[in-house]
């Protein structure tokens, strides 16, 4: 596996710390997961999403003051799926004064040179590699999960932990894959570059750098372990986040992976809740909390789209959320007209691994 190219598609997925893959039977084989769940799991999943505020929702209106945008959650990988909603977003786009992204093409240039210019943003290149700095039984299940990727262990040792952890959240299946950045955000920018509608980064390209490097050893290894957590089901969760991400369900994703990494050995559920919370806070809130500014300089300008990872959207610290704080106004856009749920009479008792203690 080339590492550059491995560093690509990495950071193609930054702003979902789990794998968002492609649809089912396209590139990975897994099956769905929330069709495999117990019912009364699958209500307690549903009620801890559903707490979060706009834990639904892929594509929102915000209007303020006269000011509009448009504002998307997307999926930074490649799926058929993508076709239905570049049409729903085709006028938004064309009639935009700007298109804003997490990176444009020259953010992805300017980071793909400085990790070219400097190895060190990657890799380890002064005192302990991760073979030394791991607990044995951690180094055995990442080099296994990083060989699995093509990437041999004498790299994988030398790899900087926040590298190591956007790593294994592309799942084996999709390493191969020449087009499988060519996510609804890609499509976004093809179709303002086509529109003369000029593209604007949200934050620079380095950022995350700085983030990364602001957290302690014991929170990097932290964050291993709790991508190692899903490695064995890696397949199933590709297809089930992509699942979710089309049906308007991002935030379940964030909510899944807690469910499942309570099953990791030798962690209590309030050590998982806590490496949660350093991943959350570092790959979504911090980021969040700086973009507002950008996004209400944009709109004051003119109609806008602004496109990001689905997982910005929802929760406390969410971009909606931070809006509608702000006093914006927020309606949800769908791409079909929306049905009622059904609700079943009585929900039944939690089972498994929501039983172990109260719910975070």
């Amino acid at each position: 596996m080339n590492l550059m190219k491995a560093a690509a598609v990495a950071f193609s997925t930054l702003a979902a710390p789990l794998a968002l893959a492609t649809q089912a039977g396209a590139y990975c084989a897994g099956v769905n997961l929330i069709d495999q769940m117990l019912p009364g799991d699958l209500a307690v999943l549903r009620a801890l999403t559903d707490a979060e505020p706009y834990s639904r929702g892929n594509f929102w209106t915000a209007e303020k003051d006269g000011l509009k945008m448009t504002v998307v959650g997307t999926y930074h990988l490649d799926d058929a799926r993508h076709n239905a909603v570049t049409d729903l977003l085709a006028e938004d786009v064309h009639e935009a004064r700007a298109l804003l992204v997490e990176a444009g093409p020259a953010e992805e240039e300017a980071l793909m040179k400085a990790m070219g210019a400097d190895p060190s943003l990657m890799f380890i290149t002064t005192g302990p590699s991760l073979l030394e700095r791991l607990p044995r039984d951690t180094w055995r299940r990442l080099s296994e999960a990083l060989e699995a990727r093509g990437i041999p262990g004498v790299f994988a040792a030398k790899f900087q932990p926040w590298y190591a952890t956007m790593v294994l959240a592309i799942p084996p299946c999709m390493m191969a894959q020449t087009d499988i950045k060519n996510g609804l955000d890609a499509q976004l920018i093809a179709a303002a570059e086509a529109a003369d509608v000029p593209v604007r980064a949200l934050e620079p390209y380095d950022t995350l750098f700085s983030i990364f490097g602001a957290l302690t050893e014991e929170q990097s290894i932290g964050m291993i372990e709790s991508s190692l957590a899903l490695e064995g089901q890696s397949e199933d969760f590709a297809v089930t986040m992509a699942d979710l991400y089309f049906q308007g369900d991002s935030r379940m994703i964030w909510e899944l992976s807690r469910f499942y990494a309570y099953d990791q050995p030798g962690y209590s559920r309030e050590e998982v809740d806590a490496e949660l919370a350093v991943m959350e806070d570092v790959m979504m809130v911090r980021r969040n909390h700086a973009w507002i500014p950008v996004i209400e300089a944009a709109a004051a300008e003119g109609p806008v789209v602004v496109a990001f990872g689905a997982l910005h959207l929802s929760g406390q610290d969410g971009v909606l959320q931070l809006l509608a704080d702000r006093g914006w106004r927020l309606t949800p856009r769908y791409l079909a007209p929306e049905q009622p749920e059904e609700q079943p009479e009585e929900q039944p008792e939690p089972t498994g691994n929501w039983m172990a203690s109260p719910a975070p």
